[in-house]
This record gives structure tokens, C-alpha cells and sequence, in this order.
């Protein structure tokens, strides 16, 4: 018997969180770089502002096309390019936490197409929840909601697996209630945004879509439902 194991000390990151955080971390460089004068010339200080007008979601923008019936490529594709733009890199670096945390334990249940339907699907509901709920200007960007749609798989994983086990099934939603309230302190301490609505569209579509795509998720619950 070999007195090494095979295994690795550390499970490897799922490849597509991998993926997902080289991309946003290499956009994240490209704007710093500029901001300090390292490539593109003077233009190049406000590359980042201009990203976020021409590819954040904007809800007057999205208004205008649902009242005139003109669904624009390019501009539909802000629904799924905002979550790659930041104000700053301590913006990336708590979406990155996240990411990396939740991503490693959906991303090893979930395929990579599950997980990408879930990461992007929570983008879009975030996109259509924040225009659905504000009249406002600001453009929405960053990528809370589509992170928060991971927090959604992953209570989803927690609410199936307690749901086996004969668990309460409300616990499955502490990390939620959590982030919930440390949110809702900070707004009530320091003033909060309105992007807060985005994040919670983000779970919501994040939950709801993991029993149509994790392994065997829409068959547990069907099979839990026929038992009761």
C-alpha cells in the first residue's frame, strides 16, 4: 500500500468558476491599467465609465424597447455583460469571494451548463427585477445579482438534502436571512442602494431554476411531494 495518497489535499476549482473569474478578474485589470496611465492614453482614464454606460443594464433603455417593440441585440446583451463590470476592485473582490466560495460547491454538484444557466438566468431575472421595480436612471452593474443566483442553488442543495434527511427545510434559507439583515443594517446605518431588488431577483431565479437544472433535481422533489 502506497503511503501517498492520490488524491489531491485541496479540491480543484470547477473549471467554469475558473473560467468566469480569469475573465472578470482580466476586464478588472484592463480598467486599473488604464486608470493609471499603463495603455490606452488619456482616453483610457475613463474606459470604465463608459463600459458601464454602453454595457450596464439601464431601465429607461429597456423601457423604451418594450414600449416600442424594438428588442435591440446588443442592447438585450446588457442583461448578461453587467455582471462583469465594477466600480473598483474591492467591488470585484466581495462578488469574487462569493463566487469562488459558492461557485466551488454548486459548481461540483452542478454541470458546467447548469451552472452557467444558473449564473446567467439570475443575471437576467436581476435585470428584469430591477426594472420591474424602479423608475430610475442609474444603471445597474456589478455581479451581485448573478452570485446571489448561486446563493440560491446552494440553498437549494441545503433544502433538498434536509428534505431527505427528514430536516427542517427552513434552514436551508439562514445564509440568505443573513446576508438579508447584514444588508439591511448597513442600509439603515450608511443609506443603501437600489440594486438591492437585482440581488433578490437573482436568488429567487437562482433557487427556482436549480429544480429544472441540477442532477435529478426536478425528480427529488417530485418524489418527495408524492411521499407526503
Amino acid at each position: 500500500m502506497s503511503m501517498y495518497s492520490d488524491e489531491a489535499p485541496v479540491n480543484p476549482l470547477p473549471p467554469v468558476v475558473i473560467a468566469l473569474c480569469v475573465f472578470l478578474v482580466g476586464i478588472e485589470l484592463v480598467f486599473l491599467a488604464g486608470e493609471n496611465g499603463l495603455i490606452g492614453g488619456a482616453d483610457a482614464v475613463g474606459w470604465r465609465i463608459s463600459a458601464i454606460e454602453n454595457w450596464g443594464f439601464r431601465e429607461p433603455l429597456f423601457s423604451w424597447m418594450v414600449e416600442n417593440g424594438q428588442f435591440r441585440v446588443l442592447d438585450l446583451a446588457r442583461m448578461v455583460t453587467y455582471p462583469f463590470l465594477h466600480i473598483s476592485f474591492m467591488h470585484l473582490l466581495f462578488v469574487l469571494v462569493f463566487l469562488l466560495a459558492l461557485g466551488k460547491m454548486v459548481g461540483e454538484v452542478f454541470g458546467p451548463i447548469a451552472f452557467l444557466t444558473v449564473y446567467f438566468g439570475a443575471a437576467i431575472a436581476g435585470a428584469l427585477t430591477y426594472w420591474l421595480v424602479w423608475d430610475t436612471p442609474i444603471a445597474l452593474f456589478g455581479g451581485y445579482p448573478a452570485v446571489y443566483g448561486l446563493i440560491g442553488a446552494y440553498t437549494f442543495l441545503i433544502w433538498t438534502s434536509l428534505a431527505h434527511t427528514g430536516g427542517n427545510q427552513l434552514q436551508a434559507f439562514r445564509l440568505i436571512a443573513f446576508l438579508a439583515g447584514i444588508q439591511l443594517a448597513f442600509g439603515l446605518l450608511f443609506g443603501g442602494g437600489i440594486d438591492w431588488v437585482a440581488e433578490a431577483g437573482g436568488f429567487v431565479a437562482g433557487f427556482g431554476l436549480s429544480f429544472l437544472v441540477s442532477p435529478g433535481g426536478w425528480g427529488r422533489v417530485v418524489a418527495r411531494l408524492r411521499r407526503r
